[in-house]
This record gives structure tokens, sequence and C-alpha cells, in this order.
């Protein structure tokens, strides 16, 4: 986007802009060294106003158990995995999307930020607090706080990259600025970091994110590219390329009619479930049903091996939760950027959300016994039917195989119909291999896959081509 002409005598905004960024990042940078010297003087105030705040803190949240799961979950949200898989993500969409030159600055940034965190904790060398009552452990030295400096950098990146398509900027600006400070007061409150550790990580990460955007517009400046304000991101023309479904309005028409239709399809897919659980839970025993799935899980036990073990356990992973999310979130990426609609997106957010509600509500109401044969994982929860683990693969590799089948040609096809029936296949024989599940838990998680994605598809029609009215104009 051009910037307008300025009156005589006054520069553009972006050049004010760029004139104060390296006085801007000079100063953070100045803060940061004084903070250095400070820790590393081990001067008395600064030492005592550390101590106090961590042990204070401390006394709150030790004695308050729902208190320290909060900061717990509060806290992964700037810690490695999470924010790797945002930046990998991100990174995918934009090469997608062929916007090369911000996936590499994003890459870049975040490459940067994971190369500081240990050499300036190693320069430092500052112990951890130690608290009275210990809530959380963390290795390594204490200063700077890698998470404090990690989601500074993360979050303040994928702010300046997708700024240009956001419609509420400030609003946006200021829930990430929200949940930067939030994580950083988290690392002092669970008593892993001192209050500098956290300013210190918070002053590195602007440091380096300051660096770094402006390193990339003195690029644009030098490749001819017009100067824009910062607030408006660091590629504003990008804003329609980066915008997740650019070609779609509205996702789904008559939405209300299509939400009361699935609700509907809900409940009476529950029911369906209920009754199958209640009678193999209460109605089996003694019966040849009975004695072929027990017998079944019994006959698995004797080929135990410690290889097939750790095979076993392997494929039982892919049906965690972990996996099943980052299968969706990497998928839901990609068919927003290729195809540029939400309402595949919608469906396989939804497909997830109504497998794993219909799930929780059986197993806790059919509370079913797990097999009577030594098992291998520590003992879960839930009941065992239907099984979470395989209803799960099921859900996303046959949604995945839904979509795919009619958007792709050639080989890619079939692909996806070889993951939907081996992925589940490979969960299945692993969770009855370990003993968690019967052959009919199977049966379970195969009636819950049919009739909720089926009913999804019914009613979303999630390969349907928006309709002239539906497209953004």
């Amino acid at each position: 986007m051009a910037v307008d002409a300025a009156p005589s005598g006054e520069a553009p905004p972006g050049r004010l802009v760029g004139r104060w960024v390296p006085l801007l990042v000079v100063a953070i940078g100045l803060g940061f060294g004084l903070l250095v010297l400070l820790v590393r003087l081990h001067l008395e105030p600064v030492t005592d106003v550390d101590g106090d705040v961590v042990r204070e803190l401390n006394e709150v949240v030790s004695p308050r158990p729902y208190l320290v799961n909060a900061l717990h979950e509060t806290t992964r949200l700037g810690g490695r995995p999470v924010m790797l898989w945002l930046v990998g993500v991100a990174a995918l969409l934009l090469l997608v999307r062929r916007r090369v030159r911000l996936a590499g600055y994003l890459l870049a940034t975040t490459t940067g930020a994971l190369l500081l965190d240990p050499s300036v904790k190693s320069l430092v060398g500052r112990m951890r607090p130690v608290v009275e009552a210990p809530v959380a452990i963390a290795p390594g030295n204490s200063f700077p706080s890698g998470h404090a400096l990690g989601s500074m950098v993360v979050y303040g990146a994928l702010l300046l990259v997708f700024l240009p398509a956001v419609r509420y900027r400030k609003l946006f600006t200021a829930a990430v600025a929200l949940l930067v400070v939030a994580i950083g007061v988290t690392r002092i409150a669970l008593g892993v970091h001192y209050l500098t550790d956290v300013l210190a990580g918070w002053l590195l990460g602007a440091l380096w994110l300051g660096v770094t955007a402006y390193a990339f517009g003195l690029w644009r400046r030098a490749a001819t590219h017009p100067v824009a304000p910062r607030d408006d991101g660091l590629e504003p023309e990008a804003a329609e390329a980066i915008r997740p479904a650019p070609d779609s309005g509205r996702p789904i028409p008559h939405r209300w009619v299509k939400a009361t239709e699935i609700l509907t399809g809900w409940g009476f897919t529950f029911g369906i479930l209920y009754v199958v659980g209640y009678l193999l839970t209460n109605h089996t025993e003694g019966t040849w049903l009975g004695r072929f799935d027990d017998g079944v899980v019994r006959w698995l036990q004797t080929l135990r091996t410690p290889t097939l073990d750790d095979v076993s356990r392997v494929w039982s992973t892919a049906g965690d939760t972990p996996a099943i999310l980052a299968v969706s979130l990497v998928f839901c990426s990609i068919a927003s950027a290729v195809w540029r609609q939400w309402r595949p997106v919608v469906f396989v957010v939804l497909t997830m959300v109504g497998q794993l509600t219909l799930f929780l509500c059986t197993a806790a109401s059919v509370q079913r016994d797990r097999p009577p044969v030594p098992q291998l994982d520590s003992p879960m929860s839930t009941s065992s039917f239907p099984s979470g683990h395989i209803a799960a693969t099921m859900c996303i590799w046959v949604a995945i195989a839904v979509l795919v089948m009619d958007r792709l040609s050639g080989r890619w096809r079939w692909f996806a119909v070889a993951l939907a029936v081996v992925m589940p296949a490979g969960v299945a024989l692993s969770r009855m291999y370990r003993g968690m599940h019967h052959p009919t838990d199977l049966l379970g998680a195969a009636i819950l896959t049919a009739l909720w994605v089926g009913l999804l598809w019914w009613v979303l029609r999630p390969n349907a081509r928006p309709a002239p009215a539906e497209v953004r104009t």
C-alpha cells in the first residue's frame, strides 16, 4: 500500500517511524544491559526485591491447587512445543500463499530467539529461585526467562506478520500483549524465575524483534517497496494473501438451521452409542460375544514381546490428544491456505469437537470396565467403551479423506483413503494389544465415526463450492 504524499516540509509517517525505531532499539538494549549489570553485581536492593516477590507469590499460589493448574496451563502457551508449532504452521501457510519473505522472517526471528536464550543464560549463570513450597521445576539457569523471551519474539513476530489481515488491530495487539505479560507473570508465580529474569526476557525479546523488524524494513526500502507505518504490519500489501480464507464469506449458509440439525444428530448418535454400550456392558457376560471380546485380548497378550511393546506404544500415541490436535491443526492450516475456504475447516473442527464430546458423554454414561488382562499403559480415568484413541483417529483421517477425495485427483486421493484405513487399524490393534480395549470398543468407535462424520457431511456439504452470493466481493 502506498503512502500518501506528506505536506511540504513533513516526512511521511513511515519515515518518522523508521527514524524512531533505531532509537527505541538502542533504548531497549541499554535497559537490558543495565539489568545484566545489576544482576551480575548482586546488588542487595535488586536481590531483595527479587526474593521478596518470588516468596510472596509462592505463599499465595502454593496452597491453592486450582491456581497452580491455571498457571501451568497458561505457561504452556510460552513453552517451546506450542510456539514452535505455531511458527511452523504459520510459516507453512505463508509458503503455500507464496509469501516466502514473510515466512523467512518468521523462521529467522524464531531461530534467533532459540539461540539467544541458552547463550545469555550460560553467560550470566544465575541460579533459579529456591522457594519454601515448590509448585514447578525448570532446568537450566534462570536469567533471562526463556518463556518471556520466546513469547515476546514469537507472538510479536506473528503479530507483525499477520497484522495487515486483522480487522480490529488495536484489540488484537492488546490481546497479544496481554498474553505475553500473562506468560511472564506465571514464571514468577510458579517460582521458577525472578522478576528481573522476566523483565530481561521481555527486553531481550523486544530488542531482537526490533532489530529483525527494522532489518526487514531496510530490505523493503532497498527493494524499492513503499514505506508504511509499523502499525500496518511488516508487509501491508500481503493482507489479502495471508488472510486465511479471503475467497469465502459466510462459511455455512442458514447456520441456525444447520446448528439445529447438528445438535439433533448429536443427540441421536449419543443415544445409539449409549444403547450399544449398555448392552455390551450388562448383557454380554457369559455369552459368545463376551467370550470373544475377552478371548481376543487374552490371545494378543500371549504375543507380547519387548519389540512389539515398543511398536504398539508408538502406534498408540498416534491416537493421543496431542497427535490428533497436531494433525488437525496442520491440515486445517493447509486446507485454508490452498482451498481458501472456511467450510472444510469448519467440517474438520466440528468433527473433532463432536467426537470428543460424544466419547466423553458415552464413556461417563456406560462405565464399562477395561479388559481383564495386565495393561501396558497407566490406568485411564475414562471407561472402555468407546475407545477415544480409536474414535479420534478414525474421525480425523476419515474427515480428511472425505475432503481430499473430492478436491484432489490422482494418487493423492487414494493415499488419503489408505491413511484413513491404516492409521485407525494400527491404533486399534495397538490399543487391544496393550490390554486397554475390547474388540467391541472398536465397534463403538466405528459407529461413532460413521454416524457423526456422515451427519456432518450431509448437513455441511464440506466440498460444496461457495455460491456467488457467498463469495466476498
